[in-house]
């Protein structure tokens, strides 16, 4: 029995039979909304093959059940096509379902505005191990890999760190390859940036608090609320130690945009010394949402 099986069995109470499906629920949307002119069918063609890719292939060597599969999306917006080259950008998201509640957490919010990938209809997706051929594959399996890391640091420490590396591993590969949105000066909020943050040492804590925000934060909700809420608040100096080591780190504001709205509803519940604890922190990390933060005050 995989790992996840057996922490979901723990938090969920689900009796199914193991099978050996595959890890992702992934719905993939594509907007072609600003391309004019072009038979829209390649578009359908290209959203049902991406579906295929990454929701019928096996990313790990874990069993799960089709109840334990990550629920996750990839919105896909085409800015331009020119000569089969597509230039978008995607909106990568996940959740995970918090223990004897019916809420769902999003685990990971993020948007990478450099998607840009050769397709001609009816091309087949293949990827083969250690070999990146194409970028709209290398994309794909990079953000299933990422996905899946996050979903595992929710439920064990670091224990999404396997799969963190595969994604590494493709970054490595698509740099190699010179494909586009990989490398390390282009942007500091790219792919490269991303898994770099999650690896980096300095951000281990971080790691930490993630995993005792879901695991001994909201899935003890349901049990004792108030201890649950200062578990969560506890750890939140994590969040302005990481951002003072490395200002602006995306895994940080990632991080914030997966949580932002998350936060505000469970703070907003608390005694007054706790919302102001809260939204220091939260304003000291990200200013910029200050008055959003405060919210948390004005609400019961």
């Amino acid at each position: 029995m995989s790992v996840k099986s057996i922490f979901l069995l723990l938090f969920l109470s689900v009796s199914s039979v193991v099978l050996n499906a595959q890890e992702l629920n992934c719905n993939i949307q594509i907007n072609s909304d600003q391309i004019q002119g072009t038979n829209k069918s390649v578009f359908n063609t290209l959203q049902k093959s991406m579906m295929e890719f990454v929701n019928n292939r096996r990313w790990t060597e874990m069993s799960y059940t089709i109840d334990e599969k990550i629920e996750c999306s990839m919105n896909i917006i085409v800015k331009k096509v020119e000569n089969n080259v597509f230039s978008t950008e995607i909106q990568v998201q996940s959740r995970r379902p918090v223990y004897n509640s019916s809420y769902n957490s999003t685990l990971f919010n993020y948007k990478d505005n450099e998607y840009v990938f050769e397709y001609k209809e009816f091309d087949q997706l293949e990827m083969t191990e250690n070999t990146i051929n194409s970028n709209l594959t290398a994309v794909l399996a990079y953000y299933a890999y990422l996905i899946i890391g996050y979903d595992m640091d929710s439920y064990s420490r670091l224990g999404g760190t396997p799969f963190f590396q595969t994604a590494e591993s493709i970054v490595n590969a698509a740099q190699a390859a010179d494909l586009p949105g990989w490398k390390a000066f282009e942007s500091p909020r790219n792919r490269y940036a991303l898994i770099n943050n999650i690896l980096d040492e300095a951000f281990k804590k971080y790691r930490n608090f993630f995993y005792e925000y879901h695991r001994l934060g909201l899935d003890e909700m349901s049990a004792n609320m108030t201890n649950a809420r200062a578990r969560i608040l506890a750890g939140l100096p994590v969040l302005r130690e990481a951002n003072r080591a490395r200002p602006s780190a995306i895994i940080i504001s990632s991080f914030l945009d997966a949580k932002n709205d998350e936060l505000i509803n469970i703070f907003s519940k608390a005694g007054e010394k706790e919302k102001t604890e809260a939204v220091q922190v939260l304003s000291d990390v990200n200013p910029t949402g200050a008055d959003r933060y405060e919210r948390i005050m004005n609400k019961n």
